[in-house]
């Protein structure tokens, strides 16, 4: 049980540098990262398949299209979406907002089989909305000028983009990995992977059409910024990608449901640190009221789902990161 508890605690570590990444590797931009990142990616894992544990043997070529299609538009989107909303809406909003995604699952799985009565989950359900709505409305209260506002809005939908975009692969990669004879772990990654680094040619192909071009192309690598910019480049497609994923299934394996999820709300906490951080400072009164009431209520919604015999459908899967 240790072994799993540390490797959940890793993977929520690791995921939880996507909401301070993006503005760590300025002036570079999130696309660039995006780039670089989601390359990494996909050059490691065709160079992992060397190795024959790593080559996606057996899968049909249906669901290797599949796996491909959830790195490029689940994992690519996914990133963007949350390193837009990080830079409009700052350090609190998005992890909170992203943060629903345990009880999201759980709901979907709830509605379609109705595992737990309703009224057990108003009361978690209440404090959650409640956590998310007083930190996006203390930061759009706080916004000084129209400007400013429509930012914080920007990156409220950004955020919410990116949990749409979290279930959705959630809910495609967990039926994937549940069907019969379903495909190995590594191979099935690396295949992500694959399609990851694919997903990066139409990035390059529309800043390009629009008339901004990468800074990638533009911009010497060689200097502090961007050296500085290529290692997050490898941090991120190598240990928020590779490294997590395995830790992930590590946690997964060693630890029951109930408690490899609650594990994920370890993102949450460590995107928040890692923002407040950057941000150099603590949160002020509203934003530590939001985060304890999100935080708790989805704790107990977990706890909900995870009573004997009641959880049956709602299932915790790698995050596209």
């Amino acid at each position: 049980m240790l072994k799993g508890i540390l490797a959940g605690l890793t993977t929520g570590a690791l995921w939880g540098l996507t909401f301070v990444a993006p503005r760590a590797v300025h002036p570079f931009t999130e696309l660039d990262l995006a780039i670089a990142r989601y390359a990494i990616f996909g050059i490691a894992s065709l160079l992992l398949m060397i190795h024959p544990q790593f080559r996606p043997r057996g899968i049909r070529p249906a669901n290797a299209a599949v796996a491909l299609l959830l790195g490029s538009a689940g994992y690519v989107g996914y990133f963007i979406a949350a390193s837009f909303a990080v830079r409009f809406a700052g350090a609190a909003i998005p992890p909170l907002v992203i943060g629903l995604l345990p009880v999201c699952l759980a709901v979907i799985g709830n509605w379609a089989n109705a595992d737990v009565q309703w009224r057990r989950l108003v009361v978690p359900l209440a404090m959650i909305t409640m956590g998310v709505a007083v930190t996006n409305i203390w930061t759009l209260g706080n916004a000084q000028t129209e400007s400013q506002r429509q930012d914080v809005l920007t990156g409220i939908g950004c955020s919410f983009v990116a949990l749409a975009i979290w279930i959705a692969y959630g809910v495609a990669n967990a039926r994937a990995m549940r069907a019969a004879g379903g495909p190995s772990t590594l191979a099935w990654t690396g295949l992500q992977g694959l399609g990851a680094g694919l997903g990066t040619l139409p990035l390059v192909a529309a800043t390009a059409a629009f008339g901004a071009p990468s800074m990638l192309m533009t911009e010497p690598l060689d200097g502090p910024a961007g050296l500085q910019f290529l290692g997050w480049a490898i941090v991120m497609g190598l240990a928020g990608s590779w490294i997590a994923t395995w830790c992930w299934s590590v946690a997964s394996r060693e630890l029951p449901l109930s408690l490899s999820a609650q594990l994920i709300v370890a993102e949450t906490v460590f995107g928040l640190v890692y923002g407040f951080i950057y941000e150099q400072r603590w949160p002020v009164v509203a934003e530590w009221v939001g985060i304890l009431l999100q935080l708790v209520g989805v704790g107990v919604a977990i706890t909900v789902f995870s009573q004997p015999g009641k959880q049956r459908s709602a299932t915790v899967c790698a995050e596209p990161t």
